[in-house]
């Protein structure tokens, strides 16, 4: 995974993506977003209930990228643009990783954490070759299909970081799962033992809270300890969430200690 020289966080990119920083978690954040958005943050203080946090958040953003006008705009392209939110490119995502949608929630983490996909369609291995340029077309045709999503995002994020500290106070990590039909394609960092390694994970990928279902994605479960502040988004974040009860998180990548879990079914 190539590290981008410069990032819009707190923290530099070698030291996101780093097993360091997973074994020992700080807060990150998006530089002026929650202060440029204090109203919003504000204004859910105030409210108990996080299904009316989603509501009023989901409202938020309504208003102000003026995405409940898009039945009023004058040309197809200025309705699509506002009618396609970030809710369309978290479906994209749950939909197809590799898609232009995924490529833009890539590129998302690449502008903002300085992390480099690893994969998209195909293995990246540098920011010159055939398939990071490939990946760079993707994101490139979905960011125009939509009004400031990377904006749109940094406010998804940060208000997933937000809940995540109201719903779990103190906690620092979530046990997560991943199952695979090709656990031989990871790039494997470190041997720790029969069962524990260092994969490198892409820059962003999805995972379960429910053991379970991760057998359901392949027949080599991984069980990681992410932390809390490198969670994008969660399948209970939003009310009405298609993904709602599933236990889905999409979770910023880098070098993860993983501990295969062993099959009981």
């Amino acid at each position: 995974m190539h590290n981008s020289g410069f990032n819009l966080c707190n923290l530099p990119p070698w030291v996101i993506a780093s097993r360091h920083f997973n074994d020992n978690p700080h807060p990150l954040e998006v530089q002026g977003v929650r202060l440029a958005n204090r109203f919003l943050f504000e204004r859910l203080d105030a409210i108990a209930s996080p299904d009316e946090r989603g509501t009023v958040f989901n409202d938020y953003m309504s208003v102000k990228f003026q995405l409940h006008l898009w039945q009023e705009q004058a040309t197809p392209s200025a309705r699509k643009s506002l009618k396609n939110s970030y809710l369309r490119y978290l479906r994209g995502w749950m939909m197809d990783s590799n898609s232009v949608e995924g490529a833009v929630l890539k590129g998302w983490v690449e502008s903002r954490m300085g992390i480099v996909p690893s994969f998209h369609k195909a293995r990246i291995t540098g920011i010159h070759t055939e398939s990071y340029y490939g990946y760079v077309v993707d994101r490139t045709a979905g960011s125009k299909r939509t009004s400031a999503i990377n904006s749109q995002l940094d406010i998804l994020y940060e208000f997933c970081q937000y809940e995540l500290a109201r719903r779990f106070p103190g906690e620092l990590w979530v046990t997560l799962y991943r199952g695979t039909f090709a656990a031989d394609d990871y790039d494997v960092v470190e041997e720790l033992g029969r069962r524990e390694k260092i994969i490198r994970f892409n820059n962003l990928v999805s995972f379960t809270s429910h053991e379970e279902r991760a057998w359901e994605f392949g027949s080599t479960v991984w069980e990681i300890r992410a932390p809390l502040s490198k969670v994008f988004f969660f399948d209970d974040l939003l009310p009405g969430s298609i993904l709602k009860g599933e236990g889905e998180y999409l979770v910023i990548g880098g070098e993860y200690r993983v501990r295969r879990v062993m099959c009981t079914v």
